[in-house]
């Protein structure tokens, strides 16, 4: 198939639904192999996997296990023989209010950071010396505004999203030629928000652009990062200025 990363290979995880399926859906239609992942939706992610226009495959990780993600890597690199772009999508939350410091218990923390930031630099560390090989290798990081502001589902998603903000900045330094970037959105539209009618709201009250992201917007953010060959260290917020 012809096109812009016609023969290029990405990994993107948590990408059976959400801004993961339409990151993995805009480089496939560009004509990158696209390697999609999730760790528990088999079967939605084997239909987006299916139905992309380039050959891809699905394989079934869990990110917070550090020999699946070496596993995950290997299956790529197995199949199509080199990786050039890794999409670090893949996350864990769950709903605690800020205040409630009791109810954030060790093991919403544990598992917080176990997937969010471990897993993360698992996956980036598995995959930086097939990277090193790609004329042009791309890691970009799906993080939150909620790291650059307190805000966010819970202290301890803020806390992790913030820890891979700065890893972007420390990889973007540490594994120059490859290019470490992250996207840092603000609220998206997603079956999981659906019910947050409070902070939908918000949004189209006092946003510049009157509403909040679609999996669509952070998935060109991606893509923009990715294609932006002079530009590391970067994390491109994309929240319809609701941070002005």
């Amino acid at each position: 198939m012809s096109g812009e990363l016609a023969g290029r290979v990405a990994i993107v995880t948590g990408s059976s639904s959400g801004i993961g399926a339409a990151t993995a859906g805009r480089l496939a239609a560009l004509g990158a192999h696209v390697v999609v992942n999730s760790s528990s939706s088999v079967e939605a992610g084997q239909t987006v996997a299916d139905g992309l226009p380039t050959e891809s495959l699905y394989v079934q990780a869990d990110i917070g296990d550090q020999r699946q993600c070496v596993q995950l890597v290997a299956r790529a690199v197995e199949r199509f023989g080199r990786l050039d772009i890794l999409v670090n999508n893949a996350g864990w939350t769950t709903v605690v209010a800020h205040h409630d410091l009791e109810a954030l218990t060790d093991e919403i923390l544990h598992r917080t950071f176990e997937v969010n930031v471990f897993g993360t630099w698992w996956m980036t560390k598995a995959a930086m010396p097939h990277l090193r090989q790609s004329p042009d290798p791309n890691v970009v990081t799906v993080t939150s505004v909620a790291g650059i502001r307190p805000a966010g589902s819970s202290v301890a998603y803020a806390m992790s999203k913030a820890a891979l903000n700065h890893m972007t900045r420390l990889l973007a330094r540490a594994c120059g030629p490859v290019r470490v970037n992250a996207v840092a959105p603000g609220l998206v539209e997603t079956p999981w928000t659906a019910d947050w009618t409070e902070q939908h709201e918000a949004v189209r009250t006092t946003s510049p652009l009157r509403r909040a992201a679609t999996a669509e917007d952070c998935a060109e953010a991606v893509l923009s990062l990715i294609r932006m060959t002079h530009v590391t260290g970067h994390v491109l917020v994309v929240d319809g200025g609701s941070g002005l």
